[in-house]
């Protein structure tokens, strides 16, 4: 078991607070930090590791591997969460060169609605594209309905454009609980978290990016970047796609292919309801 913790700093509204909450909690006994958990929807989750998915698999002997074995080679996913934007097209122009496949998690309200060529040519160009959620509400702090909402919305917007319907997700700032999973599991989705962050939410600095990608990849990493236009208060993002080429050319020297996140569980495949973290 793995606790799901938040991989993003909450809103800065709750920032002089943070500390104070981390010294009650601290304080409290071991049966009155289960209780605190419960009541921020925090909980424990399991999550299976793209190579224990691959060994389970081929016990079966069943399962397709698609153009790479991730148990022979280095594999590692370059994932992209909150787009499309107005970055989208550079950024796949910088994919399709390198010949590097990724995973997109897409934003529905303002993003995949309003660029839906881009998320036709994510598909066409062997992208996989996936759900993080319509409108990027933290799934752990609503109700059922509208969770169910926030995940079946962009799901059919995504759908009614590509002829394809998403069966991964990313819940918002990795948070996840055995509600969301059940809701996740009738919907026939699985949750992807990740391993890699480059906090590029919170610097400019492409050589800042590209060095936290580095220090952390490691094989079966899912690496996790934002496809963001950042609006003029923002303190991070336009870093990103200055850095994704030098990310990519580094990896390469290490000996990393890079695969979507299906084909790193393959022969596996996404299981409804599964979170999947390396």
């Amino acid at each position: 078991m793995r606790f799901i913790r938040p991989r993003r700093p909450l809103p800065a509204r709750h920032d002089a607070s943070s500390a104070r909450t981390v010294r009650r909690w601290a304080a409290l006994p071991v049966a009155g930090l289960a209780i605190a958990l419960a009541l921020t929807g925090c909980t424990r989750v399991e999550t299976t590791s793209p190579d224990t998915v691959r060994q389970e698999a081929g016990k079966t002997g069943k399962g397709d591997f698609g153009s790479v074995d991730c148990r022979k080679a280095k594999c590692i996913a370059l994932t992209f969460d909150a787009g499309p934007s107005k970055n989208t097209a550079r950024l796949l122009d910088v994919l399709k060169d390198k010949q590097v496949p990724a995973t997109f998690f897409l934003l529905g309200k303002n993003h995949v609605e309003r660029y839906p060529d881009m998320v036709k040519r994510m598909v066409a160009e062997g992208h996989e594209v996936a759900s993080h959620t319509w409108s990027h509400k933290i799934l752990t702090e609503i109700d059922p309905k509208e969770i169910r909402e926030e995940l079946s919305r962009p799901d059919d917007a995504i759908e009614r454009i590509t002829g394809r319907r998403p069966t991964l997700m990313r819940p918002p700032q990795g948070r996840t609980n055995d509600t969301v999973q059940g809701i996740a599991r009738e919907m026939g989705l699985s949750e992807v978290l990740w391993s890699v962050t480059a906090k590029d939410y919170e610097t400019n600095d492409p050589d800042v990016i590209t060095k936290r990608v580095l220090d952390q990849a490691d094989r079966d990493g899912i690496i996790l970047l934002h496809d963001v236009v950042p609006g003029p208060d923002a303190k991070g993002y336009r870093g990103t796609l200055r850095a994704v080429p030098g990310i990519i050319d580094a990896l390469k020297r290490r000996g990393f292919t890079f695969v979507t996140v299906p084909q790193l569980l393959a022969p596996g495949t996404p299981q409804p309801g599964t979170v999947y973290r390396p």
